[in-house]
């Protein structure tokens, strides 16, 4: 069964202002008594700035038989334009033509990307100007609101940043002499990138393109003829859109109350006799304390610590009652007193004059007996020894370093920046060991039929085994150097592609050409390898996708693009 339709007067009334989700009453304003009215621009007050500027400011005239006459300016219908492209000119009711003349029309409109504006929602915009309104009656600041402590209140306008656009107009200019043309080409062209507009009202930035001559003879009757165009840098903001004003309207606040809530009953403040009961129709107390006291929601504590002797520790303190709290240590701590610790940690101990710190001693110190170190000591000066120096182990460093061991093995440097010279020959018994590999001699073998891991080659076994290996080398970086680019012949949904190519054969000993010899790409996109695979079949490679791993499925109309080692 078919739903009954609302009735028109309950649609007008859903559409309604009040009613709408967006709709918050205390931003409501009166706006019936303001000065200050909605602003709008609209393309037609870009329309009315040109006729105002041609007409008041730029005053097109020429000279006529020693009489100044004024070029009309007409905005062309498009009936009228059209009729004037087929003729060339325009006649009046009489079939005479009006000459002089300047008609214009508006060709096009197109939104300014140098300007970027984003409402984020048309009926709820974002991006707004803030001006303040000047001094109103309404607003007046007197004697009386100054007592009462009322300030003004400031009339502030917020309104939609506009919408940037590019308008485009045609112009045709009719003459009866070339001269006329001149001297009414130079009076626009000389208003170039300036702002078009009525003053007090919007004004919009013009841009003139090139003149045109197109002068023509009508029926043995001169005239003269220019075209060009104007590109006006307009904006456009609507009055309302949705009904939802653009223009809001603000008030300052006139004055600010600040209350404070005071935690005492009515009782309280009644008074009373020795016992606590109320008097009726007595006297307050003299004096009245605690009137106005405050009580925190919150206890405040103090406890003792470590050396610090609190008088009413552990009490809690709300504010309800005074409470005195005496702070002490439990020995006194003066330049005279004998100060006592089991134990000080401290940043810096100054001894005399030397200094103590976590790292260093600063001063001169004389020990007499042993020490005893169990860490590391770094001296920064020289180090006389009177009697024996005995060491497990003997560092030495000079630019570079060596370790001489009480046995076994020397070690020269400590950094893979050292540089070692010896002077002489250089003799080694056993074997040798670089950067942790081991080298058992220098072979002279020109076959390297024992492909030994542990031998050094010469420069005539390289010769001789490069010479033999030419041809073989050469097949190889052949292969290496292959790289072409190749397109899908055809498609077969939804996981199969072919292409009109083979596969280059790898030599021995490298590996087998595979999938990870490609890259394809689908529609500019890559094509993860883990979900393809390749396969020759004849004069074809077929390339096969796993469409549930790499998310979608081929289509006929995909442009697949293959790159790598193809045979050519």
């Amino acid at each position: 069964m078919a739903n009954k339709p609302i009735s028109r007067k309950a649609r007008i009334e859903s559409h309604a202002l009040s009613v709408r989700p967006d709709f918050n009453r205390g931003n409501q304003l009166r706006r019936d008594t303001d000065t200050q009215k909605n602003i709008s621009v609209t393309i037609k007050d870009v329309d009315a700035a040109i006729m105002y500027y041609f007409n008041e400011v730029i005053r097109p005239n020429v000279t006529d038989n020693k009489e100044v006459i004024k070029v009309p300016v007409m905005y062309a219908s498009p009936e009228r334009w059209v009729s004037i492209q087929k003729r060339g000119f325009m006649r009046d009711k009489k079939q005479q033509l009006v000459v002089p003349a300047i008609i214009f029309r508006r060709t096009g409109i197109a939104k300014n990307d140098n300007i970027s504006v984003s409402k984020i929602d048309a009926n709820r915009p974002e991006n707004f100007v803030t001006f303040e309104q000047k001094y109103t009656q309404a607003n007046r600041y007197d004697q009386f609101s100054r007592q009462i402590g009322l300030l003004p209140s400031k009339e502030f306008y917020n309104v939609v940043v506009p919408d940037y656009i590019t308008l485009s107009y045609e112009f045709t200019i009719w003459t009866s002499l070339i001269e006329q043309m001149n001297k009414i080409v130079e009076r626009v062209n000389y208003t170039n990138n300036s702002y078009w507009g009525e003053p007090g009202k919007m004004r919009f930035k013009s841009q003139i393109d090139s003149f045109s001559d197109a002068s023509e003879m009508d029926a043995g009757e001169r005239l003269v003829k220019t075209n060009f165009s104007v590109t006006m840098m307009g904006y456009i903001i609507p009055e309302e859109f949705n009904r939802m004003v653009n223009t809001k309207k603000q008030l300052t606040p006139k004055k600010l109350i600040f209350k404070m809530d005071v935690d005492k009953s009515s009782d309280e403040f009644l008074p009373k006799d020795e016992d606590g009961n109320i008097v009726e129709g007595g006297a307050l107390p003299s004096p009245v304390t605690e009137v106005f006291g405050i009580k925190t929601s919150k206890s405040f504590t103090l406890q003792g610590g470590n050396g610090i002797v609190i008088s009413n520790s552990g009490i809690s303190f709300n504010g309800s009652e005074s409470l005195t709290q005496t702070v002490s240590t439990i020995q006194p701590i003066l330049t005279t007193s004998n100060v006592q610790f089991a134990s000080l940690v401290t940043n810096t101990l100054g001894v005399g004059t030397g200094t103590f710190s976590p790292t260093d001693y600063t001063g001169n110190l004389n020990i007499t007996g042993s020490i005893n170190v169990t860490k590391d000591i770094t001296v920064g000066g020289d180090v006389n020894i009177n009697g024996i120096l005995t060491a497990k182990e003997f560092h030495t460093q000079f630019v570079s370093s060596s370790i001489i061991f009480q046995s076994g093995s020397t070690r020269f440097g400590d950094t893979l920046d050292d540089t070692h010279e010896f002077t002489g020959s250089y003799s080694v018994t056993g074997s040798l060991t670089l950067n942790k590999t081991l080298i058992d001699a220098v072979s002279n073998d020109t076959t390297m039929a024992d492909s030994s891991q542990t031998d050094l080659i010469t420069e005539h076994a390289v010769k001789v085994f490069a010479a033999a290996a030419t041809g073989s080398v050469a097949t190889e970086q052949t292969y290496l150097r292959k790289n072409f680019f190749k397109i899908t012949n055809s498609i077969t949904p939804p996981s199969t592609a072919s292409f009109n190519a083979v596969t280059a054969s790898a030599p021995t000993p490298l590996s087998a050409t595979s999938e990870n010899d490609f890259i394809f790409f689908i529609n500019g996109q890559y094509m993860e390898h883990d979900a393809i695979e390749i396969q020759q079949a004849g004069a074809n490679l077929l390339l096969k996708v796993a469409t549930g791993s790499i998310g979608y499925n081929l289509e006929s109309d995909d442009e697949i693009v293959g790159l790598g080692k193809f045979d050519s």
